[in-house]
């Protein structure tokens, strides 16, 4: 698999990383029960079709996620770049679960490596931004555990430009980590710029926008326990509305032999300043599908077609 430095020191990242987001079993904001057993396989068969690095969170189904990224990169850990995120906590009684000072910081970073069965982690980033906290503490904090060498490179995710300019004053910002797809573009008009100008590596989550642009999304197929249910992205009318725009992509992604999925994954990564996109998975099958997202390229006419379906779905 082809692959992106993620910025101007970073490492080289395979244009799509393994999301570990579904592999935290059942929670809050969890995907369902999952089968640990083909979790790891899930993870291995990633890395024997060349997907170098992995992306997951300590409240992942509350750290089990990390655990089981652990148990799968036994004997593999060289193999695999890291990235994992702190900043919401679930065992504080804090007013809401967004904790980023550097008290808390510390210790999640400790419970992580824990996790991982790991001496260091690749990629560590603050997973939303805290209002509680001044970003400058914590990105201080940050920059401390990258001096120790408990972390290799410092990134975010879901922050604007305001706040990784705040950042950017301390210390650089190795990269970004916002949800980029056809059904959300929100990061095209200022932030995409000004990561691309600034060497801030972006990998985009939800390519394939949590299930809705796969091509074979069933809504009565989501179990009651899938965040899915109760998120209003997944409510009609608009949710009938994001179905139909995925039947006009359907002969685009034909013509390349491709599924929407795949035309999806494409799609984000043809954006020149996105290094690469955190596509998730829990079954063997599905890491063997979304691989074949990356390695072509969408011709120009047909970006211009699904352009123009996009402004019109826009419109709507």
């Amino acid at each position: 698999m082809k692959t992106r430095r993620l910025c101007k020191s970073g490492p080289e990242l395979s244009e799509i990383g393994l999301g570990a987001w579904a592999i935290g079993g059942a929670w809050r904001w969890g995907w369902g029960k999952t089968d640990d057993n083909e979790s790891v396989r899930t993870i291995h068969r990633a890395i024997d079709l060349g997907i170098n690095w992995i992306d997951t969170a300590a409240v992942y189904g509350y750290g089990h996620s990390e655990k089981v990224v652990g148990k799968a990169l036994k004997g593999k850990r060289a193999q695999i770049i890291v990235a994992t995120k702190c900043g919401l906590v679930w065992k504080k009684k804090t007013k809401g679960p967004n904790d980023l000072s550097p008290q808390s910081i510390r210790s999640e970073v400790e419970d992580s490596l824990r996790r991982l069965q790991t001496d260091f982690i690749d990629l560590y980033q603050f997973h939303w931004p805290d209002p509680k906290v001044p970003v400058e503490d914590s990105w201080a904090e940050m920059n401390k555990l990258q001096e120790e060498g408990k972390v290799r490179w410092l990134g975010v995710s879901n922050f604007d430009v305001p706040l990784l300019k705040r950042c950017e004053a301390i210390r650089h910002v190795d990269s970004l980590q916002p949800p980029y797809n056809m059904l959300n573009r929100s990061i095209e008009k200022e932030i995409l710029p000004y990561c691309l100008e600034n060497e801030i590596g972006v990998i985009a989550y939800s390519p394939m926008a949590s299930g809705i642009l796969t091509g074979k999304f069933d809504m009565a197929k989501v179990t009651a326990d899938d965040w899915r249910q109760k998120s209003p992205e997944f409510r009609e009318p608009a949710f009938s509305q994001k179905l139909a725009l995925v039947e006009k992509l359907r002969p685009i992604a034909a013509k390349y032999g491709k599924t929407v999925g795949q035309l999806a994954i494409a799609w984000v990564l043809n954006n020149r300043a996105v290094t690469s996109a955190i596509v998730g998975a829990r079954r063997v099958e599905q890491v063997e599908e979304n691989i074949s997202g990356s390695g072509w390229n969408i011709e120009r006419e047909d970006l211009e077609t699904i352009g123009d379906l996009l402004d019109g779905w826009y419109s709507s």
